[in-house]
């Protein structure tokens, strides 16, 4: 009995051992950082698409599929030409940020696939660029309408991929380059402008400093004013009276009155 049982063990543990030699690489799936999985079953209902499975080591039966997605967020740049509202060439490059959404990629799987970049962003990124693009004059991307231009693309793409369980993180205009005739004569004009403000901003000042200098002389033309109203010729005789008593008072003055009129002030003369 037993050196029939030794014969069946061997077998079953050969047959184990090829099962595995054959099936193991499909049958264990490793999900790494910044991965989910979505898993079909062949013989089970077919993608399990509210069904996510997260990073770790999975064992899954050997006739099943493990479609696994990087969730993290890439960026791809882009190189386009497109025409302004004035009919102009135009070139453009641009990047974009963008990542599959995790609780969604079973049903990105079904409907798009792994290539949603070249079937889904791509193409939506070219189509909304050159439609928002094409609303503006090439000077408007020189100015402060650039910020406003990307923010515009940016907001038109999110809401045409989010349908797709797509997320866009951010579209950035990192290069616009135009004719070099019209890339002069917009410089040129800008230029001009910046002078313009700059020579603005010079007759401002001055106005302004004449506008100081003009209230300054018309207060002390005031207090000049005030003052001659003031100081009358019996202030001012008083005044000088006020000044030889103090000087009479001084204990080191030997004093000399000399008069000159009943409207003249005494003179006060002396010293030690």
């Amino acid at each position: 009995m037993e050196n029939q049982g030794l014969p069946k063990a061997m077998v079953m543990g050969i047959v184990g051992m090829i099962f595995l030699v054959m099936f193991g690489s499909s049958m264990f799936v490793t999900i790494e950082s910044g991965e989910k999985g979505v898993l079909f079953k062949k013989f089970g209902g077919g993608l399990e698409k509210e069904v996510v499975y997260g990073q770790g080591f999975h064992v899954i039966a050997p006739w099943n599929d493990m479609f696994v997605y990087d969730v993290k967020i890439h960026e791809t740049f882009e190189k386009m030409e497109v025409l302004s509202k004035n009919g102009l060439s135009i070139k453009i490059d641009l990047s974009f940020r963008y990542m599959p959404q995790q609780d969604k990629i079973g049903h990105l799987h079904d409907e798009i696939g792994r290539d949603y970049l070249e079937r889904i962003v791509k193409p939506e990124i070219r189509s909304v660029t050159r439609e928002v693009i094409g609303n503006y004059l090439p000077e408007e991307l020189y100015s402060s309408k650039r910020e406003a231009i990307e923010d515009e693309i940016y907001s038109l793409t999110k809401a045409n991929i989010e349908s797709k369980y797509i997320t866009l993180d951010a579209i950035l205009i990192r290069d616009v380059t135009l004719p070099t005739t019209l890339r002069t004569a917009i410089e040129q004009k800008l230029k001009q402008e910046q002078e313009s403000l700059e020579y603005e901003f010079k007759i401002d000042k001055a106005r302004k400093e004449a506008e100081r200098k003009e209230i300054e002389a018309n207060g002390i033309a005031k207090f000049q004013k005030i003052v001659n109203q003031t100081i009358t010729p019996q202030l001012l005789k008083w005044k000088g009276v006020e000044a030889t008593q103090e000087i009479a008072k001084s204990q080191n003055s030997k004093v000399i009155v000399i008069g000159n009129g009943d409207g003249d002030l005494p003179i006060i003369l002396g010293g030690q």
